[in-house]
């Protein structure tokens, strides 16, 4: 069950993705008293559109995360350079190493092992080898996936999608990405939750399981 991860790591190549990917299940997570830590790798300071500051996805994930419930000393953002990851690829292990070594971690959240995004596919490759003896779930990013395996399904409740739409509307900076409307959002989940029978629903591909 759910509630049984007490200790949880969220692994997100760039701020967002673990909210787009995850977001109702760490609202979920949170209520059930877990504890969620959120790694954001990148700020993506090279994206950012003009005449923006280039510190501003920093400022909007603190406020996303919030709004989940994740505490802020349990958000971490690093500084690599987006889609640069690949010649990053043994210092990223090295700092999911160290985390592996500060924390009891029983779930990792990561994106999935068929996200074509070379960042993602970088993070879900690496967080396989750190966390190799540990439970870990690949998140879906629908637009990012050729195929995706349809193993694992987290029942989420209105409150939990309403919560995750809250955090992804903290970034402004995004302007009106089709992925971060509303309607998508809650579409997503519905469509998850048809398959399994309830309301709404977020779906994992099992990586790695240890029950």
């Amino acid at each position: 069950m759910l509630s049984n991860f007490r200790d949880v790591l969220v692994l997100a190549p760039h701020t967002d993705d673990g909210e787009l990917g995850a977001g109702g299940t760490i609202s979920k997570l949170i209520e059930s008293g877990a504890k969620v830590t959120y790694v954001a790798f990148s700020t993506a300071e090279d994206s950012v559109p003009d005449g923006l500051p280039k510190d501003i996805l920093k400022k909007e994930v603190v406020k996303a995360t919030a709004k989940l419930g994740i505490k802020p000393e349990n958000l971490i953002i690093l500084n690599y350079q987006v889609r640069r990851f690949n010649y990053d690829r043994q210092q990223i292990l090295e700092d999911l190493i160290s985390l592996r070594k500060e924390s009891s971690f029983d779930l990792i959240l990561t994106p999935s092992v068929h996200d074509i995004h070379q960042d993602h596919a970088t993070i879900s490759q690496e967080s396989t080898r750190a966390f190799k003896n540990t439970t870990i779930l690949g998140y879906e990013l629908i637009w990012n996936n050729l195929t995706f395996n349809t193993q694992c399904f987290v029942k989420l409740e209105e409150k939990h999608i309403e919560a995750k739409q809250k955090a992804l509307e903290q970034y402004e900076s995004q302007g009106k990405r089709n992925y971060l409307a509303r309607d998508f959002t809650f579409s997503l989940a519905k469509t998850r939750g048809v398959q399994v029978g309830t309301d709404y629903a977020e779906c994992f591909e099992v990586i790695r399981i240890f029950l």
